[in-house]
């Protein structure tokens, strides 16, 4: 298998968070088979019981902050880390929980809950696991944001939580990246846009897009690691979507 991480170091170590859903699952099948991936960390809220060369499965909650300090002194235990990926996220849940189609719909409650899990559990992912980054060559830690979360992009309306919650990640992306670079100068921190992805948390809302438009989640998850390749020190900061294109914030 050809690598899609040749700009970074042979036997990079990987953290992998949110590694159950599916784009998650598809990052992690790629990152597996990787040859120049010599292990992946894969952290999720109910990780795998079963055994795969190269992968160590570890449970963590994106709401506990102890919990995710505990994951990043796991994965980095015996070495630092090359590449943090967080493809976690939520866009509804059940009945109770769905984007909202007017501002008569907003509810605290559901706004609480989509910054917990898409702003500020990425926030503390970076706050314990960025230390962990390796010095002296190519770093990066990315979160899954979303085109809908560009403020400038915004001509609809509607989806007030989840667009609030990215545009809330980016803005935190953006400054934990001036942060980041004092000490790690050769390191990424950016947000990615995975397109349209056949996966569960956007299932209900793809009846009307095109089926060219649609992506599976391999292949999304194939164009995201080729973006993640082609990222350099000066694009740190910035949010790229799955054909490597900046998207406004």
């Amino acid at each position: 298998m050809t690598s899609l991480l040749n700009s970074f170091p042979d036997g990079a170590r990987v953290a992998l968070l949110g590694a159950s859903g599916g784009i998650g699952q598809a990052m992690l099948g790629l990152l597996a088979a990787d040859p120049r991936v010599a292990h992946v960390y894969a952290f999720s809220r109910n990780p795998e019981s079963a055994k795969v060369p190269g992968v160590t499965f570890v449970r963590i909650d994106l709401e506990d902050e102890a919990s995710i300090e505990a994951a990043a002194e796991s994965a980095a235990g015996d070495d630092a880390l090359d590449l943090v990926l967080v493809t976690s996220g939520v866009l509804w849940s059940g009945d109770d929980l769905r984007p909202e189609k007017a501002m008569k719909e907003l509810r605290a409650d559901a706004l609480a809950k989509l910054f917990a899990v898409n702003a500020i559990g990425p926030a503390m992912v970076a706050k314990y696991f960025l230390p962990k980054l390796r010095k002296g060559s190519k770093t990066l830690f990315a979160a899954l944001s979303a085109r809908v979360g560009s403020i400038g992009d915004n001509r609809l309306g509607g989806w007030f939580s989840y667009r609030a919650s990215k545009a809330a990640l980016n803005m935190l992306l953006k400054t934990l990246s001036i942060e980041h670079a004092r000490q790690w100068p050769e390191s990424v921190v950016a947000g990615l846009h995975p397109g349209t992805v056949d996966t569960g948390l956007s299932k209900p809302y793809t009846s009307r897009t095109p089926s060219k438009q649609l992506f599976t989640a391999d292949t999304s998850a194939t164009h995201l690691l080729r973006v993640i390749d082609g990222l350099s020190p000066e694009d740190t900061g910035g949010v790229f979507a799955w054909d490597g294109k900046r998207i406004d914030y």
